[in-house]
């Protein structure tokens, strides 16, 4: 069980922080970019996206609490925002098209402000709404221990490496598996993400009918 729900964070986080989908972002926003300047880029955008995320953590829970809203109803609420962020992965466009053409109707002057590293790269591209969600989902206080919660940070940092990576490898994985391998890596992660999704809601509906808390 262990195991399983830690193969369940991997596959979560890495669905909605997608580094592979960041890729042609990166390229996008560094066309023209020293390659000094795409490593400073993408090393900015790994550790203000990190920083976003560790804020979720360390203080979603926080917010919930504040707002008086029942862990259940908050992880009903997620799931289904997470699988319908997991829809737009499958049916619609990919965060790499729609933030791709967002960058195409940029000016040069918008590109320049705010730092391309903070936007589009590291929010909303890796640490978007869906991660925010997700993190705070997985770290809840009520159900997860501080150990647990460390395991989940590690978790989330070490996908945010691999997406760090990839930035400064992108174009050769670009060149491998082309914008259509990209598009297909998305809908698979897309599928991947309805499923936990629709687990994650059904298991706090469960809990609901069976001890009567929101």
């Amino acid at each position: 069980m262990i195991l399983h729900g830690i193969l369940e964070q991997i596959v979560t986080l890495w669905v909605v922080i997608d580094p592979i989908g960041t890729i042609p972002v990166f390229i996008a926003i560094t066309a023209g970019a020293g390659a000094a300047l795409r490593r400073q880029i993408a090393l900015q955008a790994a550790l203000v996206s990190a920083g976003v995320l560790l804020f979720f953590l360390i203080f979603g829970q926080l917010l919930i609490d504040a707002l008086g809203i029942g862990l259940n109803s908050f992880q009903v609420a997620g799931g289904i925002v997470l699988f319908l962020f997991a829809l737009t992965m499958i049916f619609g466009e990919g965060k790499t098209e729609a933030e791709q053409r967002a960058l195409s109707d940029m000016t040069v002057d918008d590109r320049r402000t705010p730092n391309p590293a903070i936007f589009p790269l590291a929010v909303p591209s890796l640490a978007s709404p869906g991660a925010m969600l997700a993190i705070v989902i997985l770290t809840d206080n009520n159900r997860f221990s501080i150990s647990d919660q460390a395991v989940t940070g590690a978790i989330m940092l070490a996908v945010i490496v691999a997406a760090y990576l990839m930035m400064r490898l992108a174009e050769p994985i670009i060149r491998l598996i082309g914008e259509a391998g990209s598009a297909i890596v998305s809908r698979v992660m897309g599928m991947i993400l309805a499923s936990v999704a629709a687990n994650a809601v059904l298991t706090a509906l469960l809990r609901i009918v069976t001890t009567g808390e929101l």
